[in-house]
């Protein structure tokens, strides 16, 4: 069970290993995309036609009809991979074995719907994923295994995202057999430790240059591809700037007043050091270098940014 591209990778693997046999892929409903609001399939559901697996697509997932058709399936084991909806007890009892999910995050630090880009905001040195036994709570079944990864000062989401998305599906199919047979036994999540990765919102990219560098900088990287960080020059009209790609720089200079602006890159002060902006875009155009972008918008020394709309 699981629908965007992150859960594409565990099914690939266990795809690829013969000694399982997928009975069924289950995945959201084709959804409206793109100008045209045309529905398109999932990721998942793509994979799964491409290797002619059944697929199912519920409305919901407490649906009874669904889930009779499920128990018609007689499967032993169910893997979730950010399926997007949570699951009833009815569910979860149905396999003999249980469902067993795939979670970006080294549990029970950051349950819930997005545990990637928080590891990032809050500058966590190290993240991982969990394959844990699920229960009706939010991410708070017994852990069966866990490996953990660092966050590279490269990484933004989308690195990171598909890194985890590997190692996840790696562990998950090293985890199965041990947990089928008894030799990898569940265990409770600690008491201590929890935190919630709440759902990211746009308005969670919008830059407070009051904040320090390395904040900003760690908030650019956990938002990309989405929302994108971004901020704002004055206009008359104003104009709409995302930063894809920055540094921290030391330097003392007032929050969001541009201290330097050159082919090496776009210098803003921040409320402890300085950004070096090194990739950036307006609002309808590509993403430009530092270079690119003064050629056709030349900035100033002493200009302020922020309050984007």
């Amino acid at each position: 069970m699981g629908t965007p591209a992150l859960a594409c990778a565990s099914l690939q693997t266990l795809i690829d290993v013969p000694s399982f046999e997928i009975a069924a892929v289950v995945t959201q409903p084709d959804r409206p995309k793109g100008r045209d609001l045309k529905r398109l399939p999932s990721p998942v559901k793509e994979l799964a036609l491409q290797h002619r697996i059944p697929v199912l697509q519920p409305d919901r997932a407490r649906d009874e009809q669904f889930i009779g058709t499920l128990s018609q399936l007689q499967p032993e084991l169910i893997a979730v991979a950010a399926y997007g909806q949570i699951l009833p007890r009815s569910l979860l009892d149905l396999p003999r074995f249980g469902c067993l999910n795939v979670h970006t995050s080294l549990l029970p630090k950051y349950r819930g719907a997005a545990p990637i880009q928080w590891a990032i905001l809050n500058d966590e040195r190290e993240t991982g994923v969990t394959i844990m036994k699920m229960d009706i709570g939010l991410d708070t079944g017994d852990i069966i295994s866990q490996e953990r990864t660092p966050i590279l000062q490269e990484d933004d989401s989308q690195t990171l995202h598909d890194r985890l998305a590997g190692l996840g599906a790696r562990l998950l199919v090293e985890t199965i057999p041990g947990y089928v047979t008894g030799l990898r036994r569940p265990q409770p999540q600690p008491s201590e430790g929890v935190s919630y990765a709440r759902k990211i919102v746009r308005d969670d990219g919008r830059i407070d240059w009051a904040l320090p560098a390395r904040e900003i900088w760690n908030q650019i990287r956990a938002l990309s591809p989405w929302p994108g960080a971004f901020t704002s020059l004055p206009g008359p009209p104003p104009l709409l700037l995302k930063i894809w790609r920055a540094e921290p720089v030391n330097a003392s200079v007032p929050p969001g007043v541009i201290a330097s602006a050159d082919k090496t890159g776009i210098v803003v002060g921040c409320g402890q050091n300085a950004l070096r902006v090194l990739l950036l875009q307006r609002e309808g155009a590509r993403r430009l270098t530092p270079q690119e972008f003064l050629s056709g918008c030349p900035l100033q020394q002493g200009q302020h940014l922020g309050h984007s709309p």
